[in-house]
Formats: structure tokens, sequence, C-alpha cells
């Protein structure tokens, strides 16, 4: 018995090195409630876990991009899909709001600094901004083609608005009203997802809607063009927290197929999957990588 302990302590002391070195650790993604983030933290886990020794928990439905940013900050979360305009507008203000080139780049500087200490990767290849959008028998008997249209009878319409976009400040509705000149007679706030039927269903005349979200199209909505250039860009990218990506530099290389490779049909085209034709999120997200020769 006791040369059968010997020999066993020297396989332990033999192969812990070894276990040590193939260093499995677990990070954690957080998506917002709207479906394409949830898709995309899918495509990333099955990436990371397919490229790398690491094992990706998701957590689901958190309420505000802010709210996410705020749990990397804390270290509870290490990885999301941000927007560029939504990020940068929680903190502080777009120096250039025209400019997507210019919006994503002040992202990367601002959230790469000692109090984020993020790193804001290049461009998913789309962008998913707000839209006021309408029933086209309301667009047709008002003669609504952009927002400014709405000067003199917005007092009349009900809306129905993302809730989070209701409280912001630099591109939520206060300052819409300050750009545009006038509010809506009724506002409604509700969760972005309940938006579509509202208005389908008469509840509400007018909504802030996702433009790369499906049910625009499925559900016959017009959006209305944002004449005045009020809504910043909003250019999807990965966002990873430094501390993480110095302990596993594999990140960056599993998800860098990604890169560039989306634009808003595609991505409009794997909500309607889920959204219209009630696909699980993991599965549309692991058919399309496999679509793409991404996964195994």
């Amino acid at each position: 018995m006791k040369k059968f302990g010997i020999v066993s302590v020297l396989i332990m002391l033999l192969f812990a090195p070894l276990a040590a070195c193939s260093g499995s650790g677990t990070i954690t993604i957080g998506a917002q409630t709207y479906t394409e983030t949830k898709i995309l933290a899918h495509m990333y886990k099955d990436l990371i876990e397919q490229e790398t020794d690491l094992s990706v928990e998701i957590t689901p439905d958190m309420a505000t991009s802010p709210i996410v940013l705020e749990g990397m900050q804390s270290g509870d979360i290490d990885m999301s899909t941000q927007f560029t305009g939504t990020a940068i507008s929680s903190f502080t203000e777009i120096e250039n709001p025209k400019d997507s080139a210019a919006t994503l780049q002040q992202a990367k500087d601002f959230f790469s600094g000692d109090d984020f200490n993020f790193k804001f990767f290049d461009g998913l290849g789309y962008a998913n901004t707000y839209a006021f959008t309408v029933r086209e028998d309301i667009a047709e008997e008002y003669g609504l083609e952009k927002v400014s249209d709405l000067q003199g009878i917005a007092s009349d319409f009900s809306a129905g608005f993302d809730t989070a976009w209701l409280e912001r400040e630099n591109d939520g509705y206060t300052a819409f009203v300050d750009t545009y000149g006038f509010e809506f007679g009724d506002t409604n706030p509700m969760e972005i997802g309940l938006v579509y039927d509202a208005v389908k269903k008469g509840e509400v005349d007018i909504v802030l809607a996702y433009s790369t979200d499906p049910r625009i199209v499925a559900y016959d909505l017009k959006i209305l063009k944002d004449d005045k250039s009020f809504f910043p860009p909003y250019n999807a990218a990965p966002v990873v927290r430094n501390e993480v990506l110095d302990e596993y530099p594999e990140i960056a290389d599993a998800i860098e197929p990604l890169i560039g490779s989306f634009d808003e049909e595609t991505i409009g085209n794997l909500n309607g999957k889920v959204d219209l034709d009630g696909e699980e999120i993991e599965d549309v997200a692991k058919k399309y990588l496999e679509q793409q020769g991404l996964l195994e």
C-alpha cells in the first residue's frame, strides 16, 4: 500500500504541471434584451470554446447597455456587444456624431482609459440605429416621410418608446425634443421587443424601433427619415475587458472572423429566424457559423 501511495503521488506531481498548462478558465458574456446581442453572444461562445480551452457562460436579458458596461467595470461581465453611439452617450458626449469612423475611434479611446480598461474592437460591419416607425396607413393618411413631417400633429400621437431611451440624456427623448421642437401627446415606456406589436395592433401610433428588427418589414411598418440627423452612429462591435485579454489573448483570434462580416440585412434575417420563425437563439448562431465554415 505504501508503494502504491508513493507511485500515485509521483503520477499526480508529474501531471499537475500539464493540468495547469491546459489552463481552462471561464469567461462571462453579457447580452442585452434584444435578439441580435444574444445571437452574437452565442457566436462568440461557440468560436471561443472551439478555438481555446475556455468555457463561456452567457448572462442574457441585461436591461440596458450601461448596465452591461457597469457589469464589465465590476468584473462580473467579461465581454459584450456594444453600439458606438449608445456606449459613448451613456457616459459622455459624442464628439463627431455624424462621423461613424470618428465615433468608433472615440469609443476605442474612451473605453481604453483607466476608468474602464476595455478593448473596443473594430466593428462587426453593421449599425443598428433607432428609427421612428409608423404603420403604412398612418403614413399615407398624414403624408409622413420624415420625422419633421410630425411637426404640428405629434401632440395628437401616442408613442411607444424603449424605456432606456426615454431616460438617456445625450440621445434620448429630452434631447430629441430640443432638436425637433415638438413632443408627442402620450409617451408609453415599454420593453423594446413589445413596441412592434403595440403599433401593429393600434395601441400606439408611432414607435421607436431598431433598424435591424425584421418585424418592421413583416408588419408592413414605415421608417421615417431622421432628417435632422439626430441619432449618432450605432455601429456594433465586440468589447472585452483588457484584463481578460491579457490573460487569454486567444479570445481576439477566436472572434476575428466576425469582424466586418455582417450587414444589416444579414443581422435582420438572423433576428427573423428567432423573432418570427421561433427558432432557438443558440441554434441560429450555430447554423450561421457552420454555413460560414467557421464552426466544425
